[in-house]
């Protein structure tokens, strides 16, 4: 136990970075202390998608909880750096403060908008100006590769789009769509994996333009398609228990079968 740690009965912001210290301090925990940036990475990454299930799920406690398990991550990995005499999270508020002041300059200064149309076009030239991006080409390269294939896909086709190379509307995207499947089809058709690969890549990505442009999150799309078809394979699976079927000994016409009468119960 810390001989000098204080129990409250409630708990502020920097309570939370003084229990990270002391976690990572000589008799605290040996887990925590040998942890790095590398090392926690992917926790704060299964943290955000646990917090963006909460708020999907509208559940005010869940997002409370999961707001400070991400909270955690931040204080953690500025813990880290801090240890190291690097940046500590004073210096991670002060950074993100000036950034908000300098992006709203409709607020914090005299610059004047019509509306959230003038903002999100402020926004993104202040952003391309402070990051010394001198080409939309840079403005692409600086979405990170890290993020989901999907949403990357479509920031870098709206960075296309914002200088007016785009297509004029879902159909014309469409058009394109069916043009790559064509191409994906003679690919297997030639059995050529290099080309498969290609060709896949660009069906995906002529989908997501499609997506983009009827205002969907091509995301959120492969998410409800995901669940649709967990939703309908766990009454296939039901109905085959149902009529004493082992749906591992199924042979793919019976599974086929059960899957279109379950469509037809929709």
């Amino acid at each position: 136990m810390v001989a000098d740690f204080e129990y409250k009965e409630n708990y502020k912001f920097y309570d939370l970075v003084k229990i990270i210290s002391v976690l990572r301090s000589p008799g605290g925990c040996p887990w925590d202390a040998e942890q790095t940036h590398e090392s926690i990475r992917k926790n704060l990454i299964e943290e955000t998608y646990e917090l963006v299930e909460a708020i999907n799920m509208a559940d005010p406690d869940m997002m409370k909880e999961e707001l400070g398990d991400l909270m955690m991550q931040v204080v953690f990995h500025a813990g880290i750096s801090a240890d190291k005499g690097g940046f500590d999270i004073d210096d991670v508020a002060d950074e993100v403060c000036k950034k908000l002041i300098v992006r709203h300059p409709h607020v914090f200064s005299d610059v004047k908008v019509s509306g959230v149309g003038d903002v999100l076009n402020n926004w993104d030239k202040i952003k391309q100006k402070t990051k010394g991006q001198k080409s939309i080409s840079e403005t692409m390269l600086s979405v990170p590769r890290e993020l989901p294939a999907l949403m990357r896909s479509s920031k870098v086709q709206k960075r296309a789009a914002g200088v007016g190379f785009d297509w004029p509307d879902a159909w014309d995207a469409f058009e394109k769509l069916e043009e790559e499947v064509s191409e994906l089809k003679n690919a297997l058709e030639a059995d050529n994996n290099d080309s498969i690969v290609d060709e896949l890549g660009d069906v995906i990505f002529s989908a997501v333009n499609v997506a983009r442009l009827k205002g969907l999150d091509a995301e959120e799309v492969l998410t409800a398609a995901t669940e649709k078809f967990i939703d309908r394979f766990t009454k296939v699976e039901n109905l085959a228990k149902a009529r004493g079927l082992d749906i591992k000994e199924q042979g793919l016409d019976v599974l086929d079968s059960l899957w279109d009468e379950v469509k037809s119960f929709e």
